[in-house]
């Protein structure tokens, strides 16, 4: 990657991702870009930022050329919650925006990657160490998005040898950027309230697993991959990529060891729930180890040290 374009740049994933990527490649070769453009953001103000709406082929592809771009990372995407809710917008970005950014990179020999998620898998999933090549019939909206771009980048590498890469992400905790409407957001707001109230009410119950990931790791594996050999990948789209199966309980302990009158209660979201209870309690990422070496640094104890003390920095701003 030489000068890389990112769609969806002011998301969880995307103003982590930019801020190091800017680091290693440098500011002036990685283009961020939204639909939106707030005020007082480091990432439109520590680099080159464009509006974007990915809904309309014709402007990435003039944006590519603009910045004589030679790779894409297409972020841009309702999140679960959200396109459970509003699921023909859901289809309509996610998929449809998807396709055109896939067809720039064709047209322009552009290296690709996309996140699916553990979204992609399903109630008849297996549950625990769910394993990389399995059953997937989601039962939502962003489940289906995610299968079928899945799919979908699998079909532009084998038909028009176009480079995709993906990885199926589990929840993202981050202290860089708010939650968007995630199924696993549980596990950002418990950080916030946890300082500010000493206590949190989740909307995911007791003793539900998910597998999880602090966002660093997360980048880091994306940078990895995309930097990895191709004659090395075999499981394209996606590699199954964790580093902790949690349940909201696991959080609380974790939390007391800084806060010790931190509580935990609930007040269960039938909606998120459900989506939770479809998805694996734990994955297998051996073949991304195998394959690109993905081994995540964060522990839930050594992420909790770090997603307070961030907080607390943050909060003093």
């Amino acid at each position: 990657m030489k000068k890389i374009l990112i769609t969806g740049a002011l998301g969880q994933i995307g103003t982590a991702l930019t801020t190091r990527l800017r680091e290693k490649y440098g500011a002036d070769n990685v283009i961020a870009t939204d639909i939106h453009k707030p005020e007082n953001s480091t990432v439109v103000e520590n680099g080159l930022f464009e509006y974007l709406d990915v809904t309309n082929l014709t402007a990435i592809e003039d944006l590519v050329k603009k910045h004589e771009v030679d790779s894409l990372i297409h972020l841009a995407a309702l999140l679960s919650a959200v396109a459970e809710a509003k699921p023909q917008l859901a289809w309509e970005l996610n998929m449809g925006g998807l396709m055109n950014a896939l067809e720039v990179a064709r047209i322009h020999n552009l290296k690709f990657f996309t996140p699916s998620s553990i979204g992609a898998f399903g109630p008849q999933t297996p549950k625990d160490q769910t394993p990389q090549v399995t059953l997937q019939r989601p039962t939502t909206m962003y489940g289906v998005t995610k299968v079928s771009g899945e799919l979908l980048c699998d079909y532009y590498y084998h038909k028009f040898g176009v480079d995709t890469r993906s990885v199926r992400f589990p929840g993202l905790i981050s202290y860089e950027a708010l939650p968007g409407g995630g199924t696993t957001d549980y596990a950002v707001d418990i950080y916030y309230e946890a300082l500010k109230k000493h206590a949190y009410t989740s909307f995911i119950d007791k003793g539900t697993y998910m597998d999880m990931m602090y966002m660093p790791d997360a980048v880091e594996a994306i940078i990895r991959l995309m930097e990895a050999p191709a004659n090395q990948l075999i499981n394209r789209n996606a590699f199954n990529v964790s580093a902790m199966s949690v349940c909201p309980e696991d959080f609380e302990k974790a939390i007391q060891k800084h806060i010790a009158d931190f509580k935990l209660s609930f007040e269960v979201d039938p909606v998120r729930q459900t989506i939770a209870e479809s998805w694996p309690n734990s994955i297998d990422t051996t073949s991304a180890r195998e394959e690109w070496n993905f081994s995540p640094e964060y522990s839930l104890e050594r992420m909790t040290t770090d997603m307070l003390e961030k907080l607390k920095e943050k909060s003093k701003a």
